[in-house]
């Protein structure tokens, strides 16, 4: 567990500079440029997740019990994961509903990702794993509807309309396709 918990420190940490280090953030850009800024920030980032998710697999092969949650829930799951994907899809489609009325549809993906897994997953390591990231998407939230608002492009139906086909397409994929080959865990 200590591996999966150094990489979400790692991941979550680096997603984190803008929560509680935003000034300083915005001086490292202008001091190293944003290009570089972005290099180095993806670069962490993708090496705090690769070690979570190792970590994460590390532990289901020895798990600790909390909770045995209903069987019933992993449907709950699969249907929270809709509104799920498609909040991540508005993220970036320019020109949607969703993104005009929440502003912040990634981290609300987020949240209702890791509310869902957390409902159907009991073991400790579930828990931490969905718990942090969690925990993490309320704290952003709340710190980006402080920020200034981004500029935004007049919504538009057929902005919507992409948003939400892309978002089924993609969930079918993810759901009956790429989640076993990914988690080796089918979604029903």
């Amino acid at each position: 567990m200590f591996v999966m918990i150094l990489g979400l420190l790692i991941f979550l940490g680096m997603h984190s500079v803008r929560i509680f280090a935003d000034d300083w953030r915005s001086t490292q850009i202008q001091r190293m440029g944003e290009l570089r800024w972005k290099a180095i920030f993806s670069v962490i980032s993708i090496i705090g997740l690769a070690i979570a998710i190792w970590g994460y697999g590390q532990m289901r092969l020895n798990p600790i019990w909390v909770w045995f949650p209903p069987a019933g829930l992993r449907h709950a799951v699969a249907l929270l994961m809709i509104p799920a994907i498609i909040l991540l899809v508005a993220a970036y489609v320019p020109g949607n509903h969703i993104k005009a009325k929440l502003g912040h549809p990634m981290v609300l993906a987020v949240k209702v990702w890791a509310l869902a897994h957390l409902l159907a997953n009991g073991r400790l390591g579930d828990i931490v794993f969905f718990g942090a990231f969690l925990v993490w998407a309320v704290l952003d939230f709340r710190s980006a509807r402080r920020r200034q608002p981004a500029p935004q492009t007049t919504p538009r139906m057929a902005g919507t309309a992409i948003t939400v086909i892309g978002g089924l397409i993609a969930y079918y994929l993810f759901a009956f396709h790429l989640h076993v080959w990914i988690t080796g865990v089918p979604v029903m």
